[in-house]
């Protein structure tokens, strides 16, 4: 039986033997393993440790992108990779406690396909974090219509078939924690507290943060585009109702229209409305138009000798 450890690292140099160390020190037993780090493009020196760690210990193995493509195409491209009957994967940032790895090969040597994580709420987090984090799950439940459970990411394990869905997905840009809920299969939550960083900094702005929101709400909901419609479909019987308004003062009364003020404010209005659903049309045209290229997800720069190609997809 072999087990696939997949670690997106970007600027990590300083983790990597750390988390190595770890992932083995939590998965012995009669395993066959393979760890494999995958540089998503850092502008540190994680490739060249890599190469090293690679040297000193055979069952690690190494890919680096040819630039930064992102958290989600380096985790699919360890997935592309992986050859295991179950495939792991965490962060470099050690936040993602190797500790667990016994836990998830429980669940899934007791007949579960995917075992995920749930991360609790630790008041030692700094504020802004925790209400971000709570914000984008919430805003991900409101507007898709997957099921995101506040706190889950890309710490779990998923078994060999539904390693081999996703390498079958045609999506260019796959978002996976929405795709493996969405595939269905025996699912497993398994609680957790985050470990302090181990080093460095975080490598997830705010703007990676709405990009990934983004993502994925428009990847599995056409839902922004029912509000849109919503609220055009609202400000119509409005502006109707305001001209019928402005009609009555006109001709049935003394009064007339004046001012500039309520122009102003509707023409506002209405043009925000208008911005509003053009831009969530463009998100969704956007999202056609790179999908309608086909290009790669990743590319790759560099593998080991001992890594073979994956095969072609499904």
């Amino acid at each position: 039986m072999k087990i696939s450890v997949v670690v997106p690292a970007y600027n990590e140099e300083e983790n990597l033997p750390e988390v190595a160390a770890r992932i083995k020190e939590n998965l012995t037993g009669r395993y066959e393993r393979e760890l494999i780090f995958v540089d998503d493009g850092s502008r540190d020196d994680t490739g060249r440790v890599l190469r090293e760690m690679r040297e000193q210990d055979e069952e690690i193995h190494y890919v680096l992108l040819s630039r930064n493509f992102g958290h989600q195409s380096a985790l699919r491209a360890g997935l592309d990779y992986a050859s295991g009957d179950c495939i792991i994967s965490l962060d470099a940032d050690l936040q993602h406690p190797p500790r667990l790895i016994p836990e998830l090969l429980g669940h899934w040597l007791a007949g579960f396909d995917i075992v995920y994580t749930q991360r609790r709420d630790d008041e030692k987090l700094p504020w802004l974090k925790r209400r971000t984090s709570a914000a984008f799950y919430k805003l991900m439940n409101t507007l898709s219509s997957v099921n995101f459970e506040p706190g889950t990411a890309d710490y779990r394990l998923i078994d060999r078939r539904v390693a081999d869905v996703v390498r079958a997905s045609p999506d260019v840009e796959l978002f996976l924690r929405g795709f493996i809920h969405w595939v269905g299969f025996r699912q497993k939550r398994v609680e957790y507290t985050p470990e302090p960083r181990f080093r460095g900094t975080t490598k997830y702005t705010l703007g990676k943060m709405v990009q990934l929101a983004l993502s994925g709400i428009t990847s599995f909901s056409v839902r922004p585009l029912h509000f849109a419609t919503l609220a055009g479909a609202i400000v119509s019987v409005l502006a109707f109702a305001y001209a019928l308004y402005a009609l009555y003062v006109t001709f049935f009364t003394t009064r007339a229209v004046v001012g500039w003020s309520s122009v102003l404010v509707s023409v506002l209005f209405i043009g925000g409305i208008q911005l509003l659903v053009l831009g969530i049309m463009g998100e969704y045209l956007g999202r056609l138009f790179m999908q309608s290229k086909q290009r790669p997800p990743y590319l790759v720069r560099e593998t080991d000798d001992g890594l073979p190609r994956p095969p072609a997809p499904l």
